[in-house]
């Protein structure tokens, strides 16, 4: 297996990127193709001493950066580094590509050069998040912020698709954002979206609130991309606060401090249960192939782990199986008309 990787996508790159990738291949028994300036590449590598054993790269001198607009990666940017990720994943030069960088630029890229699945209306961000009981899918995080009803309903059937075959959740609940838990509540779009998602097939448990996400609502959480995006920004900034005002607790006197020392083991499993390190980045869902974002601000743990997920889709045909749902809808669709 071979995936594909944007060696300077990324706050951290090439670096972090190149020191993921180097783990990855030990542990995990992947090749990679490394998109980005060689020379560069090589140079870091050997300053860090970084083995590139098992490494390909694929030389670009461009880098698409942070404050580029999204269609430069097709435009000005087309031979950045990501851009010719995109292309040789479209060419069939690798099984999946992976980037940090950034994220306006890969849904165009992904959807313009590697293209959607057939009858899928839009590509989303799909990431993991901690939750009291394990972990649960956010789609979508920010890709779409305008969404129709039957946008909604694809996001569901991708999402359980994902968590079955990825993250090995059997019979993933499926809930919909929402202000509240009856059938009625929400503006029009989310109204018609519970009817199609409750006539999906899925295991759809209703509408979930956003105070009940962190206590294990739902395994898949379905949200158009504005929603979506503001749960994931004010779940990461809770949490993040939370770890703060728990070291100011433990670290304001000797008394905490000794308290501190007598949790450290919980007080260390719980940080490691609410980093976002540990699952590594968001596939976007819909894609014709796997394209997955990490962080941006990533780390070698971070690449490491997107690079498990990953190979996890990879090897799960996730977008076969996610193309055949879709045909099977569309042909149950069709059949409905004639019989009008």
């Amino acid at each position: 297996m071979k995936i594909i990787v944007d060696a300077f996508g990324g706050d951290n790159a090439p670096l972090e990127i190149l020191k993921g990738c180097a783990e990855a291949v030990k542990e995990l028994d992947i090749d990679i193709l490394l998109t980005g300036s060689e020379a560069e590449i090589r140079r870091v590598a050997k300053e860090n001493d970084i083995s590139l054993d098992r490494m390909e790269i694929a030389d670009t001198p461009d880098v698409l950066t942070m404050e580029d607009h999204a269609g430069a990666v097709l435009k000005e940017k087309s031979n950045s580094s990501m851009a010719l990720g995109l292309k040789l994943l479209a060419e069939g030069k690798g099984d999946g590509f992976l980037s940090g960088g950034n994220s306006g630029a890969l849904v165009v890229g992904t959807t313009m050069i590697v293209k959607r699945i057939k009858n899928i209306k839009r590509v989303a961000f799909a990431p993991i998040l901690p939750k009291k009981k394990g972990f649960f899918m956010l789609i979508d995080s920010g890709a779409n912020v305008d969404c129709k009803p039957e946008m909604l309903r694809q996001f569901g059937v991708m999402g359980s698709i994902y968590m079955e075959k990825v993250m090995n959740v059997s019979r993933p609940r499926v809930g919909l954002a929402n202000i509240g838990t009856e059938e009625h509540k929400g503006g029009e779009l989310q109204q018609e979206a519970y009817i199609l998602l409750k006539e999906a097939g899925l295991h759809f448990i209703g509408n979930v609130e956003a105070r009940e996400i962190p206590e294990d609502a739902a395994d898949v959480v379905v949200a158009d991309g504005f929603t979506g995006n503001m749960l994931l920004k004010m779940y990461e900034g809770v949490s993040i606060a939370m770890m703060q005002m728990f070291k100011e607790v433990f670290f304001k006197n000797w008394k905490n401090k000794l308290a501190a020392s007598m949790l450290l083991k919980d007080i260390k499993e719980l940080k490691k249960t609410m980093d976002y390190n540990e699952y590594g980045g968001a596939p976007i869902m819909g894609a014709a192939k796997p394209v997955f974002k990490t962080h941006g601000s990533a780390k070698a743990k971070t690449v490491k782990n997107a690079l498990r997920l990953t190979k996890s889709y990879i090897a799960g045909n996730v977008v076969d199986e996610i193309a055949a749902a879709v045909a099977v809808y569309k042909e149950s669709q069709a059949k409905e008309k004639q019989a009008d």
